[in-house]
C-alpha cells in the first residue's frame, strides 16, 4: 500500500473560499478537480436538459399519447437496488402525470436478468391482462430475443437503460440509454433511476406543451430524487456534476424531512436518522437492505417498500428487508472466508504476484452473494475478481468487480471472443459485470480471464495505491467538522475524505465480531493530543509506529458527540 497525495490547485481553493466555503471543504473539493463555487453547493438550475439525452424526447412523445389513449403500461425492473428506485420512480412519476402502469419484477434465480422471453410472457400473462407497453428499468440494452417476443406478442417497448450495449442493439420502439451509439449527453454515468428521471422529466415537458397543465400546477417530480439519489449512491456510478447535483438534492429531501414513507421506514429500521441523512447511509445501510431482497428472496418487498404511501405497511416492509440483510450478512461471511481460505497463497507478495485476477468457484455457494464477495476480495487483493456459484437451470453464474485501470465489461467481450460458446450471456460497465457459464466451464473461463488480465494489467496498475488528503490540522478534529465532511457528496470517482498521519500508539484491543479499538497520537500535530481510532474488520494489531489512512466521523455514544479517526489503512514500503 502506497499513499499518493492529492495536489489541489491554489488558485481553486482560493476561489471557494472567497466565496464563503469553509477552508478545509476547499481544499478537498479543490483536489477532486472542483473549480467553481456553484460547483460546490449545485441547485437544480444546473441539472443537464432531458433535450440533450438520445430519444429522450421521442419516448416521451410515445408515452404521452399512451396516457391520451388510456393505454396500460407495464414497467420491468432489475433486482438490484438502483433497479428497485428506478421501479419506484417509474410507478410514482407516470401515476403523477396520468398513466396507468403496473411492474413485474425478473427473479434472480428463475426468470433470470433482463427483459428475457421468459419475463415476456410473465408480462403477457398477468392477471391485470396484457398492458399495451414494457418499459424496462436499469435492463433492456442486451434483451435482443425478449424485445422480438414482444412484439411478436403485441406489446410495444420502451427501453431505459444505462448498462453498455453489445454491437446489437434490440429492435425495441424506443431506447433511452446515455452509452448507446449516437448520443453526446454530457453525463455518462446516469444510473438507471436517473435514466428514467430523466424520461419523466421529458415526459412532463411534453404534457406541458400539450396543455395537460402548465408550470405553476405540473407535478412536483422533485419529489422522488430522494429515490433518485438512493438508487444512484447505491449502484456505485460514477458521481460526476450531474449525479452530484442529484444525489445532493435528494440528500437535501431526506433532511428536511420531505422523503417517501419506505426510506423514511428504512431509516428507522436501520437506526439512522434522516434529518442527517448522507452518502454512507444509502450506500452502506438502505442501499444493502434493499439489495438484500433481489439476493435472496424476492425484490418485489422491496420496490413495495418505496413504492407504498402507508406508513405502517412502509415500516413492516422496512423490518422484512432488514431481516433479509442480517440473513445475507450470515451467508456472506462464511463464502468469504471459505474464499480466503482458497487464496490463501496469495498472501505471500511474491506468489499474488504472478496473478493478475482472482477466478473462484465453490457449489456451495449462494449466487445471490457472490458479487458482495467479488467486491471485498477485489479490495482485499487489489485484483480484477469473479466469483461464481451454482444457478438454477445448470448453468455457473459469475459476478465480477474490477480495479481502476481494467474495464471489466470489454474484458469479458475480448474473453467472448477468443473463446467462442464459453459466456452464455454477459454485461455490465468498467467496475461491475455479470456473465453465465456452462456448468463446465469455469477452469475455462478462469483460464481466459487471467490471460485477458495479464495482457492488460501493467505491474503499476497492480500496485496498490490510495489517494490522500495529507494531514488534517489539530483545530478540525471536531465533531463539527465531521458533520461538515458528512453532509456532502461523496462516492465512486469523487472520493470521500482520507487524511494521512503519523502515529503512534498507546494502547489498542479487540472489541466485537474481529474490530479494533486504539488510542493514538499523532506526530507532528500542535498540542498532539491522544485520539480515538477504530478499524472495523480488523484484528490485527497495528504497528506502534507507522502512517495511517483514516476518515474523520462524528461518533455519539449516550447522547454525546465526539470526533473520531476511522483507519483506512496502513501504509506499507
Amino acid at each position: 500500500m502506497r499513499f499518493i497525495f492529492r495536489d489541489p490547485s491554489p488558485r481553486s481553493v482560493h476561489r471557494l473560499q472567497s466565496a464563503g466555503v469553509h477552508p478545509l471543504l476547499a481544499r478537498l473539493l479543490a483536489g477532486r478537480g472542483v473549480s467553481e463555487p456553484e460547483q460546490a453547493q449545485p441547485q437544480m438550475s444546473a441539472l443537464l436538459s432531458p433535450a440533450l439525452l438520445l430519444h429522450a424526447d421521442a419516448a416521451a412523445r410515445a408515452l404521452a399519447d399512451a396516457i391520451a389513449a388510456g393505454e396500460t403500461l407495464c414497467v420491468v425492473a432489475d433486482y438490484d437496488c438502483d433497479g428497485a428506485t428506478a421501479c419506484a420512480v417509474a410507478l410514482r412519476g407516470l401515476r403523477m402525470l396520468g398513466a396507468q402502469v403496473d411492474y413485474v419484477v425478473p427473479n434472480r434465480f428463475t426468470t433470470g436478468y433482463g427483459l428475457s422471453p421468459a419475463v415476456v410472457d410473465l408480462v403477457a400473462q398477468r392477471a391485470q391482462g396484457r398492458p399495451h407497453w414494457i418499459i424496462t428499468v436499469d435492463n433492456g440494452i442486451a434483451s435482443v430475443d425478449g424485445v422480438r417476443r414482444a412484439h411478436e406478442l403485441g406489446m410495444r417497448v420502451l427501453i431505459t437503460d444505462h448498462h453498455l450495449p453489445a454491437a446489437q442493439l434490440p429492435a425495441a420502439d424506443v431506447i433511452v440509454n446515455p452509452n448507446q451509439p449516437g448520443c453526446n449527453f454530457p453525463s455518462k454515468n446516469l444510473a438507471g433511476v436517473g435514466v428514467m428521471f430523466y424520461v419523466l422529466l421529458a415526459l412532463r415537458a411534453e404534457l406541458r406543451a400539450r396543455g395537460a397543465f402548465d408550470a405553476a400546477n405540473q407535478p412536483r417530480l422533485d419529489s422522488l430524487l430522494d429515490l433518485v439519489a438512493l438508487g444512484t449512491v447505491a449502484d456505485v456510478v460514477r458521481l460526476d456534476a450531474n449525479n452530484r447535483l442529484l444525489v445532493a438534492q435528494g440528500l437535501r429531501r431526506m433532511r428536511e424531512g420531505r422523503l417517501q414513507p419506505g426510506l423514511r421506514a428504512l431509516f428507522v429500521a436501520t437506526g439512522r436518522d434522516a434529518g442527517r441523512a448522507g452518502c454512507f447511509d444509502l450506500g452502506f445501510a438502505l442501499g444493502p437492505r434493499i439489495n438484500a431482497a433481489g439476493r435472496l428472496a424476492d425484490m418485489t418487498v422491496g420496490i413495495e417498500c418505496l413504492s407504498t404511501d402507508d406508513h405502517e405497511q412502509a415500516l413492516q416492509l422496512a423490518q422484512s428487508l432488514d431481516a433479509i440483510n442480517r440473513e445475507r450478512r450470515g451467508i456472506e461471511q462464511r463464502m468469504r472466508e471459505q474464499a480466503q481460505a482458497a487464496l490463501e497463497p496469495l498472501r505471500n507478495a511474491q506468489d499474488g504476484a504472478s496473478h493478475a485476477s482472482i477466478c473462484l468457484y465453490s457449489p456451495d455457494w449462494h449466487e445471490g452473494v457472490v458479487g458482495i464477495v467479488a467486491g471485498r476480495l477485489k479490495e482485499l487483493h487489489h485484483r480484477p475478481t469473479f466469483v461464481f456459484a451454482p444457478g438454477g437451470d445448470g448453468q455457473l453464474r459469475g459476478s465480477g468487480r474490477s480495479i481502476p485501470g481494467f474495464h471489466l465489461r470489454d474484458a469479458l467481450d475480448l474473453v467472448s471472443k477468443r473463446e467462442p460458446g464459453l459466456l452464455l450471456r454477459f454485461g455490465g460497465h468498467a467496475a461491475a459485470s455479470g456473465c453465465s457459464i456452462a456448468a463446465e466451464g469455469f477452469e475455462r473461463f478462469a483460464a481466459a480471464f487471467e490471460a485477458v488480465a495479464g495482457q492488460w494489467l501493467s505491474p503499476e496498475l497492480l500496485a496498490r495505491e490510495l489517494e490522500v488528503d495529507g494531514e488534517l490540522e489539530s483545530d478540525w478534529f471536531d465533531v463539527e467538522v465531521a458533520s461538515l465532511l458528512q453532509e456532502q457528496v461523496w462516492g465512486q470517482g469523487f472520493a470521500p475524505p482520507v487524511f494521512a498521519s503519523e502515529i503512534e500508539v498507546v494502547q489498542q484491543s479487540q472489541f466485537g465480531n474481529g474490530h479494533l479499538r486504539a488510542r493514538v497520537r499523532t506526530a507532528g500535530q500542535r498540542g498532539s493530543a491522544v485520539r480515538e481510532l477504530v478499524a472495523w474488520n480488523r484484528s490485527e494489531f497495528l504497528p506502534e509506529r507507522s502512517r495511517v489512512a483514516w476518515r474523520l466521523e462524528a461518533n455519539t455514544w449516550q447522547g454525546r458527540s465526539t470526533a473520531r479517526m476511522v483507519l483506512e489503512a496502513v501504509e506499507q514500503p
